[in-house]
């Protein structure tokens, strides 16, 4: 009897123990979660109560200097649900085959890409699929199977009313890639935004682009709503008035429809882009709303190269419109004056090299004047050789030629205003003398963008100030003002008047408009030569000037110099307009 009760005292002992242990293990559990760790799972079950919603920002709009839209917003829907309820619930396959059924074509590898993008907090909401119209979103709440969990929101699409009339200017938008995530990590965004990939959409993108919204709201144990914690609307970007004349645009886009090249018109003391056309172009609606990897190959792989804006990524030879810059500086350095004159037989022998002039009969005694007015390579040969290359260089560095204009525009290149340097670090060879005649007459290694040409001209235009190019009227203004004679530059003028009145440039006064300018035939390896023309207008008092380059077009005088006239017409005689 008394080893059963010492039995069962140990027992009992034993028994207080393991209670003691367990409360005491209680104790440590409670002391664990609910005061060394109590921040982090009230934070837990916090997230598990709050969802938060992002509301994407408003983008601001494009409008031309008349008001007429280029850039504006509609509304659509995205259809956004919570990973953590996407998850437990399975819904990505689901919904997959929910909008297969009603027309709208997803796969849930899709899907989940889509997603996986996206990662952020579990309780942020995310975008499951997106541009639904106002008609689909009915059909789709409409259907028993649409997940209760998952819910839409009104959101706003890019659309450009211009379309490939001003892609090149406008640009368009698409979804911020992984690389701009990183690299615009602490700016707001956040995967699936749409941010501006071209044009002024994407060199405005700060102004453009908006504030995002947020709305967090408390949910039940289900994931549905309970009531509204907080709101922040999302905010508008700034809307822009641009410079450009969208009537002139779609004029320079009917002369250049049987042809590739560019046209661009500058005011030439401003500096305000009017129009801006880079053949062929694209659509820039089918990028802003999204298009498949086959489309987007085939855009970028095609061969007429539609995405190049050619206004200012295209580098070409200036060819004899390069001769007003040979002719300026000849003065102004006191190499020839109006009275000096040389003679053209057709040709021009250096060593053992012949030059020929365009004209094979030759233009016989000619002074500067008459040089610019029939194009006359043979003077312009001579004229380089007496400057040499290196004042030749040094002029084309002081009209800033060999970097980018500044132009507002994402992609601008900076062309080449090459020398014996450039040479010998790019082909190994030495300069000669007939690289510096033909330097002299805009060929060769030197290469101009149409941007750069325009400037030029306008220079020449405006009394020698070199004015930055721009379609946003705010933008700082960065002129230079040339150290050129007044005198010097009103014998370039004449000279290019005499160009369209009575030389090589005639067909551009045909349009009711004074129009002084220089042709421009520049030799294409490729193919047919390239065909330019660069004026301005009124002659006496201008106010615009004009470059059309036409890729293969053969002569400047007869393909570009109307083209140049027609437009400098539409925008200085009303009654031009009507034609």
């Amino acid at each position: 009897m008394p080893d059963l009760r010492s039995t069962s005292n140990r027992r009992l002992k034993m028994l207080y123990a393991l209670i003691f242990c367990s409360f005491l293990g209680l104790a440590a559990g409670l002391y664990f979660f609910q005061i060394m760790h109590s921040d982090r799972y009230t934070h837990l079950a916090s997230n598990n109560r709050l969802r938060m919603i992002r509301f994407p920002p408003v983008r601001g709009e494009l409008f031309d200097r008349h008001g007429t839209p280029l850039a504006v917003n509609v509304t659509t829907f995205d259809i956004m649900g919570y990973p953590l309820d996407i998850e437990r619930e399975n819904m990505v396959e689901t919904l997959a085959a929910l909008l297969s059924r009603h027309g709208i074509p997803a796969t849930g590898e899709e899907l989940g890409a889509s997603l996986k993008k996206q990662y952020g907090p579990p309780y942020r909401v995310v975008r499951i699929v997106g541009n639904i119209t106002l008609s689909q979103m009915a059909d789709l709440v409409a259907d028993p199977e649409f997940p209760q969990q998952l819910f839409p929101i009104p959101v706003w699409r890019r659309t450009y009313p211009a379309g490939s009339l001003a892609a090149n200017v406008t640009g368009f938008v698409g979804e911020i890639s992984e690389q701009e995530l990183r690299t615009l990590s602490d700016s707001g965004y956040i995967g699936g935004d749409l941010i501006g990939k071209g044009g002024v959409e994407r060199q405005h993108e700060a102004m453009l682009r908006g504030t995002p919204g947020e709305e967090y709201v408390e949910v039940d144990a289900r994931g549905r709503k309970v009531k509204n914690l907080s709101v922040k609307q999302p905010g508008r970007g700034v809307d822009l008035l641009l410079s450009l004349d969208l009537g002139a645009q779609r004029l320079a886009v009917d002369l250049m429809k049987d042809y590739k090249g560019a046209i661009i018109v500058m005011d030439v003391k401003t500096g305000e882009v009017l129009v801006s056309y880079s053949s062929p172009s694209f659509d820039n609606n089918l990028l802003a709303w999204g298009v498949s990897s086959k489309e987007w190959d085939a855009l970028v792989r095609d061969p007429a190269n539609p995405m190049m804006d050619r206004t200012i990524s295209g580098a070409y030879p200036p060819a004899s419109t390069f001769k007003v810059l040979t002719a300026l500086a000849a003065l102004e350095e006191k190499v020839v004056n109006t009275s000096t004159t040389f003679r053209c037989s057709g040709s021009f022998k250096l060593g053992p090299r012949t030059f020929r002039c365009w004209r094979r009969s030759g233009h016989g005694s000619v002074n500067l004047l008459s040089a610019l007015q029939n194009s006359c390579d043979v003077y312009f040969y001579q004229v380089g050789l007496k400057l040499g290359i290196d004042k030749l260089m040094e002029w084309g560095d002081l009209f800033e030629l060999g970097r980018p204009t500044g132009i507002d525009l994402p992609g601008e290149v900076s062309g080449t205003i090459a020398g014996p340097e450039w040479k010998q670090k790019r082909l190994k060879e030495k300069w000669y003398l007939g690289d510096t005649v033909n330097y002299s007459i805009g060929q060769g290694f030197l290469l101009m963008t149409p941007i750069q040409i325009a400037r030029m001209y306008a220079a020449i235009a405006n009394g020698g100030i070199l004015v930055q190019p721009h379609f946003f009227s705010t933008l700082g203004q960065n002129s230079v003002t040339l150290p050129v004679s007044k005198k010097n530059l009103e014998v370039i003028q004449k000279g290019l008047d005499y160009v369209v009145r009575r030389g090589t440039g005639r067909h551009a006064a045909s349009f009711g408009v004074t129009v002084a300018g220089k042709t421009g035939t520049a030799q294409n390896a490729h193919g047919d030569d390239h065909a330019l023309f660069a004026g301005y207008a009124p002659a006496k008092d201008p106010k615009y000037v004009a470059v059309a380059m036409i890729e293969a077009g053969l002569h400047g005088g007869s393909i570009a110099s109307p083209m140049v006239g027609e437009i400098l017409s539409y925008l200085l005689v009303p009654e031009s307009r009507g034609r």
